[in-house]
């Protein structure tokens, strides 16, 4: 139990209460800067004169009166009432005899004597198992962290220079094997193993927030500080994360602040005032999504965001945080229709309160966690999402690059007949792909709703399909920008992602029909990895438009595509073929004379492919083209991509 200072301070009663929080925290919370809140407001369990019990406090300002109700007083709100202090809005009180695992909500009465539907703790580290949408008390902090080595050198992984493939996973759904509860300790290890065994240098998960829903995927999160009940408890949460950076994998957080669900329990007029939402539906109202929008320029509601933030990067040790839907935060007029929406002071459009809160979040994450990464899912031009907030960026690390995944998934599900007419929507991303640091995502959202998999996004019969995505892949883990493959993406899933339903892994099995192309493409993905984290011209000049010169940009006849990377002075060429026909004596100018060795062809037959390539090594002549003396003569495989490099660069 933690002991309370209530004796040290002067007063030390108000009203005939004992005061029991610090005046350092009041000061910090009337400030909107007491970044561990969770540690301050919500349920501690503490020793008051010697009696062991829970301190609940709770911030609700406008309300007439409060009490906290639970399991421990036959949840009768005339048991335990709470004190206001008018100085931060918050409402207090110590009840003896509780301790962890207990049950709780708060029973709130609105300004106008309307009694609100009881609300759970918006600060909660632990709740109920869904459907049931109780908090609970959390066991004081007692898991034992062994990643210290993983932590200190925790900087050098996320360099801009590193290699970076991440794997996007929906934990439930992943295996879909384990007992509500036990996830993390059934699901985690094996998830871990896999996401390790592929070669990923992390795990990325969809939103692991409390949430009433599951059909949202956790994006419509409520219990912005504990971690799903569905999964198990915090204490496995935090062992989960700590077997990750035993493995060797950063361990990335989908997190989302731009919105919330208006369940009754929650956040949504929570003292019966718009109180973390604003009031106004044209700017407290999503359309998109029928959920509510943070009140950004509330400086308690800023505080509170930014402390989940620290609370999963600093107490958890995660690694990183993905910022769900960022544009929605940015624009006021986001999905809104003239009228529905008001301008800024300036008259503008953008969302100036929400700008400044990201700075201040980017700027507050890079100084309380180095070496965390911050991920912005940011759709629109919007310039500097990761510039530098004092150079006026918003100040993220990465940005996913949602305009190369929409154009080349547009090209690829072409039937190749039709592709020379829409050459461009491949090469068009290299004119903008030094505007910011960005990650390639094939992500979830491109395999829902009606999209398809990968898999069923390719064109043509079973074996094109299979060599399509094949080609794809190499062409992605190839071009400039950091990798993420959304799960199921590397074992050909034919159908669309469902999250009430496990991975097609069955596809993997001998006696299934395209088991060897399955099979073939899980390898391949593996084999990516691997040569994408050997080779660092592959990934050190992410964001050096110097690292990059396309060979053939503009073979829009052929459906060819040529490109090198470069790095600390090592070359690798790219070749992609995206016609099912092979390109023999394709000449292609190159900067290295000698031997060159084919290190990936897609078109592979340990891949499922048909075996079409140059045996493993090409030699140059003394043949001038695309403005170098030298150049090869290729054979390139039916829609197959290959990757070569000079010997020279190998030794």
């Amino acid at each position: 139990m933690k002991p309370t200072d209530a004796k040290a301070r002067t007063p030390d009663q108000e009203g005939g209460h004992r005061l029991l929080l610090g005046e350092l925290d009041v000061h910090l919370m009337a400030e909107g800067r007491h970044w561990q809140l969770a540690d301050c407001l919500g349920a501690q369990a503490m020793m008051v004169d010697g009696v062991e019990g829970v301190r609940f406090a709770v911030w609700a300002p406008n309300a007439r009166k409060v009490s906290v109700v639970g399991d421990f007083n036959d949840w009768d709100g005339r048991r335990d009432p709470m004190f206001l202090r008018r100085e931060c809005g918050v409402w207090e009180c110590f009840v003896p005899g509780v301790g962890a695992g207990a049950l709780y909500k708060y029973e709130l009465q609105a300004p106008n004597g309307d009694m609100l539907a009881l609300k759970a703790d918006p600060m909660a580290r632990q709740t109920e198992l869904p459907p049931a949408t109780a908090s609970v008390v959390a066991e004081p902090e007692a898991f034992h962290w062994t990643d210290e080595a993983w932590m200190a050198e925790r900087a050098r992984h996320h360099r801009i220079d590193a290699p970076i493939a991440i794997y996007e996973a929906h934990l439930d759904s992943w295996a879909r094997d384990a007992a509500p509860g036990r996830v993390w300790k059934e699901t985690g290890p094996r998830l871990i193993a896999y996401a390790r065994e592929m070669g990923f240098t992390h795990l990325e998960l969809l939103p692991i927030m409390e949430h009433p829903f599951g059909g949202s995927w956790g994006y419509q999160p409520l219990g912005m500080f504990a971690p799903s009940a569905r999964y198990g408890s915090p204490a496995e949460f935090a062992a989960f994360v700590n077997d990750c950076h035993a493995a060797g994998l950063g361990l990335i957080l989908d997190w989302v602040p731009a919105h919330f669900p208006s369940d009754p329990h929650g956040l949504a007029w929570f003292d019966g005032t718009a109180l973390y939402e604003h009031a106004d539906p044209r700017q407290g109202f999503h359309p998109d999504w029928n959920t509510l929008i943070y009140n950004f320029g509330r400086t308690e509601v800023r505080n509170f965001l930014m402390a989940s933030a620290l609370e999963w990067l600093q107490r958890f040790h995660v690694d990183g945080l993905r910022v769900d839907a960022v544009a929605s935060m940015l624009y006021l007029d986001y999905s809104r229709e003239p009228g529905q929406w008001t301008p800024n002071r300036y008259g503008g459009r953008e969302n100036l309160e929400a700008v400044s809160f990201l700075q201040q979040l980017n700027g507050l994450v890079a100084e309380r966690c180095p070496g965390a990464i911050m991920i912005a899912e940011e759709s629109t031009a919007w310039p500097g999402v990761t510039a530098p907030v004092s150079s006026g960026g918003l100040g993220f690390h990465y940005k996913w690059n949602m305009g190369w995944m929409h154009d080349t998934l547009s090209y690829m599900a072409r039937d190749p007949i039709h592709r020379t007419y829409h050459h461009h929507e491949m090469t068009f991303g290299m004119v903008y792909a030094y505007s910011e640091n960005f990650i390639l995502p094939l992500s979830h959202d491109e395999v829902v709703h009606g999209k398809g998999s990968l898999y069923g996004k390719m064109p043509g019969d079973a074996w094109q399909r299979h060599a399509n995505l094949r080609a794809y892949l190499g062409f992605m883990w190839g071009h400039p920008g950091k990798k993420l493959l959304f799960m199921g993406g590397e074992l050909a899933q034919p159908a669309e992602w469902n999250h009430e339903a496990p991975l097609d892994w069955s596809g993997l099995e001998p006696d299934h029909p395209d088991a060897g192309m399955r099979v073939g493409m899980q390898k391949l993905v593996r084999e990516l990895n691997a040569l994408y984290r050997r080779l660092p011209a592959l990934h050190g000049g992410d964001s050096d438009p110097t690292g990059f010169a396309w060979a053939v940009g503009d073979d829009a006849r052929n459906s060819v595509y040529a490109y090198t990377r470069w790095y600390a002075g090592q070359c690798v060429l790219v070749v992609s073929n995206m016609t099912p026909v092979p390109r023999e004596d394709y000449r292609l100018g190159v900067p290295v004379p000698g031997r060159w060795c084919e290190l990936l062809n897609t078109d592979a037959a340990a891949y499922g492919g048909s075996n079409v390539g140059n045996g493993g090594e090409a030699w140059t002549s003394p043949v001038p083209a695309h403005g170098h003396e030298h150049s090869l003569s290729l054979r390139i495989p039916p829609l197959a991509t290959l990757m070569l490099v000079p010997q020279e660069c190998l030794t």
